[in-house]
């Protein structure tokens, strides 16, 4: 991929998120994908592909919080955490 295809996928998936985040509007990225498609099916790849990086990133980071959150809770308590 060159650079220039990462960089504006990259900056796109990013903004995409943000607004994702404000809006609530959780299928926003497939819109945006739609977009891109009708002019540049690569730079429609390689944005869905940095939108699907980025929110599997966020997933595994919560679930890794929330883990460490019930490890704590079950230390304070002197019981083992749910597994």
């Amino acid at each position: 991929m060159s650079s220039t295809l990462e960089k504006i996928a990259s900056d796109l998936a990013d903004d995409t998120i943000a607004i994702m985040q404000k809006t609530g509007d959780d299928r926003l990225h497939f819109e945006v994908a739609k977009v891109l498609g009708s002019s540049s099916q690569t730079l429609e790849e390689a944005y869905l592909h940095e939108v699907r990086v980025r929110l599997a990133g966020r997933a595994a980071k919560a679930f890794l919080k929330d883990k460490i959150a019930k490890l704590a809770a079950g230390a304070k308590s002197g019981g083992a955490p749910d597994q």
